[in-house]
């Protein structure tokens, strides 16, 4: 059972599916579905604080190299063309409501590098984040366990 909750929230860490893969993972698993969501819903909160970090001390080095920028410069157009004008219109709630979407391409991930690219204030992103990942979770948490019991 512990296996299956540390390999839980390595899902709910990884921009490959976040807790939209780890929370479904931990339950199918049989773990205990109460702290299957917990553990995974704080791993993804953890993913914020280690984004920005990354971003504000590591992102402009990385810059100096060409792979790295290309990339960088891919996922900035993305998210700029994709979900820039609601985010940067609706400010904490476009934010919030693009988090809270459980879909990929959303998530936290992309909600850091909106923080970063549209200098967005940090404590009220990281709430925006927080929130958005919490609503996240619960739909993803009932709807498992809706399939779980053959209503969905």
């Amino acid at each position: 059972m512990l296996k299956d909750i540390l390999v839980a929230m390595l899902w709910s860490i990884s921009p490959f599916g976040e807790a939209k893969v780890g929370i479904p993972y931990g339950m199918l698993q049989g773990a205990n579905i109460y702290l299957v969501f917990v553990a995974c819903l704080a791993a993804n909160i953890l993913v914020f604080p280690l984004m920005m970090f990354f971003l504000h001390s590591s992102n402009r080095q990385l810059l100096r190299w060409a792979p790295y920028k290309k990339a960088a410069f891919y996922i900035a157009r993305r998210t700029k063309t994709n979900s820039g004008a609601k985010i940067k219109k609706y400010g904490f709630w476009g934010l919030l409501f693009f988090v809270m979407i459980p879909l990929p391409g959303t998530g936290v991930y992309v909600g850091s590098i909106a923080t970063y690219l549209f200098r967005i204030e940090t404590s009220k992103a990281f709430m925006a984040n927080v929130i958005g990942i919490f609503f996240s979770s619960v739909i993803i948490w009932v709807m498992t366990l809706l399939t779980m019991k053959g209503m969905a």
